[in-house]
Order: structure tokens, then sequence, then C-alpha cells
């Protein structure tokens, strides 16, 4: 299991490089993360229950990079934070309801059953299986119940690694200070450390791997460099899109404004396009100018609609949306963003929260209507124009009216999203669909760029590569086989 001294200190991508190192190998092995929290969620199959279920992005990246496909037992508790209503609580892939943060401390305890349900079954068959903890052990204030660190790996007998993040600073200081506030029965089980994204020649840090082993006790496993490569693989943390610099488009760049709305969710759509050449997607944050160069307007995703439509009016995106269309200039929106084009947006039972109706932009003669249950599953779309395309639904709500005649998409035959009359405005509930590439280099030309040979797909897998590459260089991968072997002979035996 790896665990880390903080959030954000790399262990998604770790974990999903380490898997694709193995399985190169030859090795059958599986990810496993206890507790995720994100908005930005995959659907992947619940084979027992034969349905749809979601789990964390990183999760089913990770299995990517394992080439076994996603499972809803490998991410077995989720949560989706909300507007007002705390977060959606996610457990094998079903929603179970929502919990303010107070109120799921309480609970969490509950669901380590079904956490150790889910690791029996993704151990099953497996040579390797790769746990990722979430946050930090360190968070003492939450180790009461805990399922997400040291109080799943002594559950599940697993042996820990520690990750240290060395870009943010003070990385000696995280390590041994975890080291400190650990209780020693949850010391007992870390074998070692690692330091992740340094920058620069790695011998100048010898002497801090030698302190923090002096400390601590814990030998180090190795220094991770900076990863460039890792800037290619889908993020599940938002805070990812915070960190990007602004883009500044080129000559002839096709330009992209999407409103950074403050839940956005599955954003990984915006992936393919961040790759592809001659597009320059503007992530416009709160305070800054529209760009008023954009040909196109994205409003993506969102776990809270009503919360983010009206965030998005406080912004005066609302007036700059509709002044670029009036422009002559096109919309598309995702999920969440296809509901704010319409022209209410009705939530009788309250499933978002407090406010019941919301006037939504007008720009799509259609009102969606707050219902259950959830739609989960994944695709294969076909275009107006006849592309077929890979896709997935995950969202609440039903749309219906006038421009639903004129469908953004068919699957199965049924027709799917909706356009307006003028041809400029779309929207659909289909996430992943710039994954797909003859659909979108079709898409992106019917905007006036020109055609590319970016395959997508292709560059996630070459990125896991490249990174199980790395890892291979600078950790010390035998130890951590030796260590993953005695976490095998620890665990117990209804585990295994």
């Amino acid at each position: 299991m790896l665990q880390g001294t903080g959030s954000d200190v790399g262990k998604s991508v770790l974990v999903a490089g380490l898997c694709r190192l193995f399985a190169n190998r030859g090795l059958q092995v599986r990810p496993f993360k206890p507790q995720n929290m994100s908005n930005n969620a995959a659907v992947a199959w619940n084979a027992e229950a034969g349905e749809w279920g979601e789990i964390g992005r990183a999760q089913a990246l990770q299995a990517l990079a394992c080439r076994v496909p996603p499972s809803v037992h490998m991410n077995p508790v989720l949560l989706k934070p909300q507007s007002d209503t705390g977060s959606q609580v996610v457990v094998q892939g079903r929603v179970m309801g929502s919990a303010r943060g107070r109120d799921y401390q309480a609970l969490k305890s509950t669901f380590l059953p079904a956490v150790l349900d889910s690791f029996a079954r993704v151990c099953d068959g497996a040579d390797l299986v790769l746990v990722e903890g979430a946050g930090s052990p360190a968070e003492i204030n939450l180790r009461a119940g805990d399922i997400a660190n040291m109080g799943f790996a002594r559950a599940a007998g697993l042996p820990v690694v520690l990750v240290g993040d060395i870009d943010r600073g003070g990385v000696i200081a995280s390590l041994v200070g975890t080291h400190a506030i650990l209780p020693p029965d949850d010391r007992a089980p870390v074998r070692g450390f690692l330091i992740n994204k340094f920058r620069g020649d790695p011998s100048l840090f010898d002497d801090g791997l030698a302190a923090v082993t002096r400390f601590t006790g814990w030998p180090s496993l190795g220094v991770v460099p900076w990863l460039p490569e890792a800037g290619l693989l889908p993020a599940e943390d938002s805070v990812a899109l915070d960190r990007r610099p602004p883009a500044e488009p080129r000559p002839g760049d096709l330009v992209i404004a999407v409103p950074r709305l403050p839940h956005i969710a599955n954003f990984d759509d915006l992936d393919p396009l961040l790759q592809t050449p001659g597009v320059c997607v503007r992530l416009v944050r709160p305070g800054e100018p529209w760009p008023r160069e954009a040909k196109l307007v994205l409003l993506p995703g969102s776990k809270a609609t009503i919360a983010d439509l009206a965030a998005l009016r406080a912004q005066g995106w609302d007036r700059a949306i509709l002044d670029h269309h009036a422009r002559g200039g096109h919309v598309l929106g995702l999920c969440g963003g296809y509901q704010m084009l319409g022209r209410r947006i009705l939530d009788p039972d309250g499933i978002e929260g407090e406010t019941r109706k919301a006037e939504g932009l007008g720009l799509l003669a259609v009102e969606t209507r707050m219902t259950g249950p959830k739609t989960l599953r994944e695709v294969e779309a076909r275009s107006e124009t006849g592309i077929a395309f890979p896709a997935y639904e995950i969202h609440m709500g039903r749309t219906e009216g006038g421009d639903r005649a004129r469908p953004f998409a068919h699957v199965a035959g049924h027709p799917e999203g909706a356009v307006s009359a003028d041809g400029r405005v779309r929207g659909t509930y289909l996430h992943g669909l710039f994954s797909g590439d003859p659909w979108r280099e079709a898409y992106l030309a019917g905007l006036g760029r020109p055609p590319s040979d970016r395959t997508y797909r292709a560059s996630i897998e070459a990125a896991l590569d490249a990174v199980a590459a790395r890892l291979e260089a600078h950790l010390d991968i035998p130890a951590l086989e030796r260590i993953a072997q005695t976490g095998r002979a620890s665990c117990p035996a209804s585990l295994v």
C-alpha cells in the first residue's frame, strides 16, 4: 500500500506506473483504493450485481495500466462533494445517499466490511494488488474508524510505503513528522519511504535520505524525478486544473473557452482537447476576462448543476456566453452543462439541495427534471454524420423538449442530446466523447481547425509505459517486490 505524507503527493500516478511496470513483466496486477473523494468519476462494471457502477477516475486509469477492465470493487467507497448537502456516498458502485463531513466520520467505519469484501474480490486471481491511500495517515484527527489509510492497512495486513513530495518543500519534516505522530501500531506497517517529484540531480539529496532514515529507521526505496509524462495522464483532483498556467493561443489556434465551475465534474473530458495540436483550451477562472476570440464555449459537467449555474451568473459568464452565441459562436454543453443550456432545471425532491427551480441559459429548447435513478452505462454512440465513438453516461436527471427532435447523437438506435435550430448550440449527456479520434477530428474540423493525426488513447498508453520505465530506473524494485511478498504472507486467509 502506498500512502502519502499529504494529499496530491503523486500516489495515483505512482500506483498507475507501478501497475504498468509489473503488468509489463507478465504479472496479473490489480489496483485498489479503499476510499476516494473525487467528482471525476468513471463507469465500471459490477459483475456480481450485473449492473454499471462508478469509481474514481484514478482507479480506472490504473486498471488501464494493468490492462484489465475497471471494476466497482477497485474503489469501493467514493465520496462526491456536492454544494450544500455534503458529499454523495457511493459504496461498491451504488449511490447510498449523502452525508455531511461530521456525519460521514461517524459513518465510515460501517463501510469496512464492504471495503474488505471488495478487496478480497480484487485479490482473487491477482499476483499483485497495489493499494493507494487517501490524504495522509498523519491526519490523526481522522484516525477513528479509518478505512482509507492505516485503518485499512492494518485490517488487511498490508505493508506500507510512505510517499513524500519534495516539490512542495519540507519533505524531510513531513516524513519524520509522520513517523513522530503515528502511534506505534500504525507505524509498524511502514516498510520504507520514497521521494517523489524531484527536480535536478538526485544525488544532491543523499544527505536528506540519510537524515530521514536516521530519524525514522525507514529505508529509502528511491527518488522519483519529476515526470513530465504524468501531465498527459487524466487527473483526478480539480486542483490540477487550478495549477495549470493560463493557456495562450498561438496564431491560427482554435480557442475553446471553459468556465471553471466550482463543482466541475468529469473534467477529464477536456484532456484530449488539451493534447490536440492547434487547439487552445482557455479555462476561465473567476475574475478573469472572458476570451472573446473563442470559437467554442464548452460548458463542462457539474456535480451541483443548480449551484454552479448560480455561480456562473454571479461571474457574469451567462452574459458572456449569450453574447458569444449572438456573435455567431458555438456552444457545447456536457452533462450538467447540457442541463444549464436549457430553459429550466427543476429539482422538486431537493436532490441537489434547497433550491428547487432555476432558470437556464435558454439556448436550447429543453427542460431538465432532477430525478432518479442515476444513469450509469458505457455506450457506443453514433453522430448525426454516422461517426461511431465510445462514451459513457453518469448523471441524474431527465431532459426533454423541442430541440430533442434534433439529437446530438444516437445510442442503440435512440436519439440522445439536443441541437438548436441554428445548429450552433449542442447538448449531450455523453462523457468521454473527445477520446474518440475520428469524431473529435470531425467536430473540430467543423469549427475550422485543420485535421491532425493525434491518437489520444495511444498517447495515454505511451505515457503509462514512459512512467513505468522511469520508476524502474529510479526505484528499488526488488525491495518493493520483497515488501509485497510480506503483504501476501501476512494477509488474513479470508482475504486471499
